[in-house]
């Protein structure tokens, strides 16, 4: 069976899924088969596999700098909230149903032996594996039913490093207080390591002393601040900053690009390409004054496509993007952005609620309907119309698919073909209306050539000159991974982490 480490944090954010991904590399350039875990998930960032199973964003990201292809097991719980409906629940890659909290907690030791299962998989297969709690695990009203973090941790005889989050304030508070709520349940806990450091060292050594000597755990590590690795994040939490602006970039040399901040955006991640180009002012908001000096807006994936277009109209957003689109300004939706911007969307059997029947923004020339069965897929195919994106020529893209429904109408924006299914289906998917368009495919912007063809468009559009070469996401962001693995290992005690797994 493999060694194991695991990696729980104060609260959400405090840096769990990072710091786990960069011990997956480390121990990997150390020739340890490595992969990571996390038991139950909850956000609305997922990635599809293979094999077309949904997991979290996170552990695709784990995997990805364990270097090695990311499965079901690597996240058997993942949960969606879908607000009143409470969270669609899926499990082993596959949508269960949507349950609220008391139901699903109801079923917990069915879920436990699912999580176990999956577990027992990746430890029969790999040297080491690196598991990641949720949230805080002094969560004491819920330590009953608790799945992913001491549970979890105990499930799999793994020691526990607790992680801190000092940029909030109270980090030594929340140590302590962490392990003084757990009592007895903390003793998995070996060491601390204190994340997000800015300032000078010297003057946090004192509380480090205490707080090893009130908490009788050694501190591993403080890890140092930083931003801007370009690699995805789990949770809508990394949007507490809504804009990025290149640094040493002017107003008219940049392309102002908003996305349209929904309360149920989902899969947001999509846009992380674009802050690698130097030339993208990159904007979450969900203001009229925003779309107004936009260059290029991006209407996102949705949990809730009908809730989220009521919010459009609520807020007078459906009559600002007619007039962005009626000014020449490109508008793209992704999945359940392009349902939006269909006709009309129908929901016969209520997967989304009591309306059977909404009008869209009628933008696009195509109605969808919700079903039951939620398609999952990695995808590739070529472009059909060039056209819609400033291409003298189409060419082959990648990418996946993640929704509910299907459309019909004046699709060609592209010709795919599922590669997750048990044998590959061809379809046409998209559509496009002057210059607006949609399309279910998500990954879309990592796909370079074209990332840079819909940006030169806006650039085109506001008098700037076309850029011949942009970025590739791919190399950034393994320089992304490696520049985090260099960050963990100069400023935490390796050796101390090793012992502590008997590596």
């Amino acid at each position: 069976m493999a060694r194991c480490l695991m990696i729980q944090g104060t609260g959400s954010g405090a840096g769990k899924s990072l710091i786990a991904a960069a011990l997956c590399r480390i121990l990997s350039d150390l020739g340890y088969d490595v992969a990571p875990f996390k038991a139950q998930n909850m956000a609305l960032n997922s990635f599809i596999t293979k094999e077309g199973g949904e997991i979290g964003r996170a552990q695709a990201l784990q995997a990805e700098a364990a270097r090695i292809e990311p499965t079901v097991d690597m996240n058997p719980i993942l949960l969606k909230a879908s607000g009143e409906m409470g969270s669609q629940v899926i499990i082993q890659g596959r949508i269960h149903g949507s349950m609220k909290a008391k139901d699903y907690y109801g079923i917990h030791r069915d879920l436990r032996l699912k999580v176990r299962e999956s577990f027992d998989r990746l430890a029969s297969r790999f040297d080491v594996v690196i598991l990641e709690g949720a949230g805080s695990p002094a969560e004491i009203n819920l330590l009953k039913v608790d799945l992913v973090n001491m549970a979890m941790a105990r499930e799999a005889k793994a020691p526990v490093i607790l992680v801190g989050d000092i940029d909030k304030g109270g980090v030594f508070a929340s140590l302590l207080g962490t392990i003084k709520l757990l009592g007895r349940q903390a003793g998995p806990i070996k060491g601390l390591i204190i994340n997000k450091f800015r300032g000078d060292r010297d003057i946090l050594d004192p509380g480090l002393a205490q707080i090893e000597e009130k908490t009788r755990r050694p501190v591993l590590g403080v890890i140092p601040y930083f931003s801007h690795l370009n690699l995805p994040e789990e949770d809508s939490l990394s949007l507490a900053c809504q804009r990025w602006t290149p640094p040493g970039a002017s107003e008219n040399e940049t392309v102002r690009v908003v996305v349209v901040r929904l309360p149920y955006l989902s899969n947001f991640t999509d846009f992380d390409p674009l802050l690698a180009e130097d030339d993208v002012e990159l904007i979450y908001s969900a203001n009229r004054s925003d779309l107004a000096t936009a260059d290029l807006i991006i209407l996102p994936g949705t949990k809730k496509t009908a809730c989220d277009l009521a919010y459009l109209r609520l807020r007078g957003l459906d009559e600002a993007l007619l007039r962005a689109v009626g000014r020449g300004v490109g508008l793209i939706g992704i999945c359940g952005g392009f349902q939006m911007m269909g006709r009309k969307i129908f929901d016969p059997l209520g997967v989304e609620g009591e309306n059977k029947e909404v009008e869209g923004l009628g933008i696009l020339d195509v109605e969808s309907v919700f079903q039951k069965v939620k398609i999952t897929s990695r995808c590739e195919g070529r472009i059909l119309d060039p056209e819609a994106f400033g291409l003298a020529a189409g060419g082959l893209v990648t990418g996946y698919e993640i929704h509910m429904g299907t459309s019909t109408g004046d699709l060609g924006l592209f010709e795919l073909t599922r590669l997750s299914e048990g044998e590959a289906i061809r379809h046409r998917d998209g559509s496009r209306s002057g210059n607006a368009w949609g399309t279910y495919l998500h990954g879309i912007f990592e796909n370079d050539f074209l990332r840079r063809a819909i940006i030169n468009q806006a650039r085109s559009n506001k008098g700037l000159p076309p850029l011949k070469k942009g970025t590739n996401y791919r190399e950034l962001k393994e320089r992304s991974i490696e520049t985090l693995a260099r960050l963990v290992r100069e400023n935490v005690n390796l050796e101390s982490v090793l012992k502590i797994m008997k590596l």
